[in-house]
Parts: C-alpha cells; sequence; structure tokens
C-alpha cells in the first residue's frame, strides 16, 4: 500500500501528534555537521500510521529537488528546530536520491529506489538484509529495522501535559408541543317569551236600554264591519358562529447557569542532579 502524507491520514496531526507543534519547517543538516542541506517538506505514514519517511525540500541546494530521508535516519533536535539528516552526509547522496513528487505515489518500488541509495552509503543506517532475502510480498520494515526505527537516545525529548476543563453545552430535542383543535357539543336551551293578540267582543246592556227613541234618532243601516288586525309573536331560536377567543404560539428561552466542576492534573518537570552539572532550565 503506497505511503501517505501525514495530513492525509490526521488532518489535526499537530494536535493529535504533536500537541500543537509542528516538525514542518524544521531546518535540516547534513548529518552532525552544521551544513544546511533543506527544511522539512512534509511527512509520510504507513497505514497503522507510523512514521516512515521526511520528505527534505533541498531548496537551491539542489535546485528545489525533494528526497526522502528515512525516519531512522533523522534526529531531532526539537529545542532548535532542527532535524541533522545521519543519513545524508553529503551533496552527492542527494543527488542519487530519486527526486519525491507529491503527485505520484510513494509505493513499494519507489521505496526501494531510496533504500537502496542509504543501504550503499556504509552508515550505520545501511546495516540490513541482503536485497535477495525478500521480494514485494514478503518484505518487511523490520528487514531495514536501522533505517525506520528511531532511537530515544537521540531524541530526548519529551511533553510534559495539562488537563483543561472544557465547557461545552449541547443541543438535544427533549420533546414537542402540538396545538390542534377538537370540536366539543353540548345541549343548549333558550326560552323566549311571545305574545299573542286575541280579540275580546264583549256585549252589554247599556244604561239607557228600554228607552223610546225617535224616528229620526234611530240609523238603520246594513253592512257597517269593524275591522281590528290581530297580531301575535312567534320564537326564533338558531345558531351562529362567533369568535371566543385567539391563541398565539411561540417559543421563548429560559436561561440558566449550569456549573461544574472536575480535579484537573498537570505534569511538572521534576530536576534530579548528580553531582554539579550546569543545567540550562528555560523556555523557549
Amino acid at each position: 500500500m503506497a505511503l501517505q502524507r501525514i495530513a492525509d491520514f490526521e488532518p489535526n496531526y499537530k494536535d493529535e501528534i504533536f500537541a500543537g507543534d509542528d516538525i514542518k519547517g524544521f531546518d535540516v543538516y547534513a548529518g552532525e555537521s552544521d551544513e544546511k542541506v533543506g527544511t522539512v517538506y512534509d511527512a509520510l505514514v504507513d497505514e497503522t500510521g507510523r512514521f516512515r519517511y521526511l520528505v527534505v525540500d533541498t531548496g537551491i541546494w539542489i535546485f528545489g529537488k525533494k528526497v526522502l530521508l528515512p525516519i531512522g535516519s533523522a534526529r531531532f533536535d526539537y529545542a532548535a528546530n532542527r532535524v541533522h539528516a545521519t543519513g545524508l552526509r553529503s551533496k552527492e547522496q542527494a543527488e542519487l536520491l530519486p527526486a519525491y513528487n507529491e503527485l505520484e505515489p510513494v509505493d513499494y518500488d519507489r521505496e526501494e529506489e531510496v533504500r537502496s541509495v542509504y543501504r550503499n552509503q556504509g552508515t550505520s543506517a545501511a546495516i540490513t538484509a541482503a536485497p535477495a532475502s525478500y521480494d514485494r510480498s514478503s518484505y518487511s520494515y523490520d528487514i531495514d529495522r536501522p533505517l525506520y526505527e528511531t532511537n530515544e537516545q537521540n531524541h530526548q525529548n519529551f511533553k510534559l501535559y495539562e488537563e483543561r476543563l472544557i465547557a461545552n453545552k449541547n443541543r438535544a430535542k427533549t420533546g414537542s408541543v402540538a396545538v390542534g383543535k377538537r370540536v366539543e357539543t353540548e345541549t343548549a336551551r333558550a326560552s323566549v317569551p311571545i305574545e299573542k293578540e286575541r280579540v275580546v267582543i264583549e256585549r252589554v246592556t247599556p244604561v239607557e236600554a228600554g228607552r223610546v227613541v225617535s224616528v229620526g234618532e234611530a240609523d238603520f243601516q246594513s253592512g257597517e264591519v269593524a275591522r281590528m288586525e290581530v297580531y301575535e309573536e312567534t320564537a326564533d331560536i338558531h345558531k351562529e358562529a362567533f369568535v371566543r377567543e385567539e391563541v398565539n404560539i411561540r417559543k421563548e428561552v429560559v436561561r440558566s447557569t449550569v456549573e461544574g466542576e472536575e480535579t484537573l492534573r498537570r505534569e511538572e518537570l521534576d530536576i534530579n542532579t548528580d553531582g554539579t552539572p550546569v543545567v540550562d532550565n528555560k523556555t523557549i
């Protein structure tokens, strides 16, 4: 499987691997000399995330050529932001290395081209098995252990960690409210008083009953009619719809503060000396 650039394998590699730092940009020096040969351009890891190579940008040293440096051939000096390339001791050695092209995969064949250069340098990092003892299917990085294993004696660096209380909040659905309408029925009764008119005919005996009237006083007429209109009220009971009330639905945010506490741990540096060595304890 082709190797991956560290940012492709772990986008948050600065925090996850280097605790906020980054080795990109470190100056690269040939062996233990003060001859700068380039800078760290990138790092390549295998499918397990283990470092296999540093990509060294040689800049104008070899006309901008980028080469691969096995991680076991690099000694880190974090205090000075330096990498001492124990596997690159001369310009001629770097010129023999195949150029790294980030657009091309670094597969087994490309790694073999790189390894063959370092194996032939005659350095302590080149003591590996004979090429005939493996093939593509059987190769393991353990065969070239000096090229890929880091020597912790050459990397005297460790990190002090501390715990910090991080307060965040999560938004979670706790429920829902559904507001609807339903129809309820009831029987209502109403009473309306009504009036009806009726005609009352009373026949009474006048006071002058039995008095004789003269011929001219008596006025006999036929067809005389007295008319009177009669009314009555009827009940009109019906139902009509009216707006009883309006319902407004809205949400309000109720704010409160939730407090919590945790016991935080922090590592402090303990320096123990034997004898009278001079220790320069400074923060960079």
